[in-house]
């Protein structure tokens, strides 16, 4: 199905489904773990529920990418490598429901123009807070930049725990992924990567990470 197909698809689910609907979801799952939702402690449960879903999906209701577009031209010379590390962002796992905690470093080599940083940490949570995988994640944040920055080549590394692997089936707590993603003269100059990943363990990432 191309994005246009899906997203009409989730505009008519939105319509079809109403607040009601889904705060009785949540009662009938309340129930369904052995819980009375009637009860004082669990009475707001589902309002509070169906409010926070809002919240952790609201990169539904945008294009990620319109946040690239106000760009700064007083760079021009500027050729070199600009990264930002250790972004912090919190996503969930479309399999279970569950979590997604951890942190994005991008880098791209600007041809005329740059972008306002903070612009790349919103890209990141707009593609963030969705339902997610990691690997898909990483590949949507190098590919918007380098669709509309149109840099030499973009480097995305993303490094998360997974708590539906902390916290049910093997339950090993403090096991991360790391997922990178290269685009441009990334993709094919073995010594720029290097020297990105380099960078990264200036900062103290992990020793033999990469």
């Amino acid at each position: 199905m191309d994005t246009s197909a899906a997203k009409a698809n989730l505009e008519k689910l939105d319509r079809q489904v109403t607040r009601e609907e889904v705060e009785d979801a949540i009662r009938t799952l309340l129930i369904w773990v052995g819980e009375d939702p009637y009860r004082e402690g669990l009475l707001e449960t589902p309002k509070r529920v169906a409010k926070a879903f809002k919240e952790y999906c609201a990169g539904y209701a945008m294009d990620p990418r319109d946040v690239l577009y106000r760009t700064f031209e007083d760079a021009v010379g500027y050729e070199d490598m600009v990264v930002l590390r250790h972004i912090p962002f919190e996503s969930m796992c479309e399999h279970h429901l569950a979590p997604i905690v951890g942190n994005a470093h991008i880098a791209y080599i600007p041809v005329g123009r740059v972008v306002g940083i903070s612009k790349l940490a919103r890209l990141v949570d707009g593609y963030a807070r969705r339902l997610q995988i990691q690997e898909r994640l990483t590949f949507e944040i190098a590919q918007a930049i380098g669709e509309v920055l149109k840099p030499k080549g973009v480097a995305c590394i993303i490094e998360a725990e997974h708590f539906c692997m902390k916290c049910r089936g093997v339950r090993k707590n403090g096991s991360r992924l790391t997922t990178s993603h290269f685009v441009g003269a990334f993709s094919s100059d073995h010594g720029l990567r290097q020297e990105f990943y380099q960078r990264l363990r200036c900062e103290a990432l992990p020793t033999g990470a990469y």
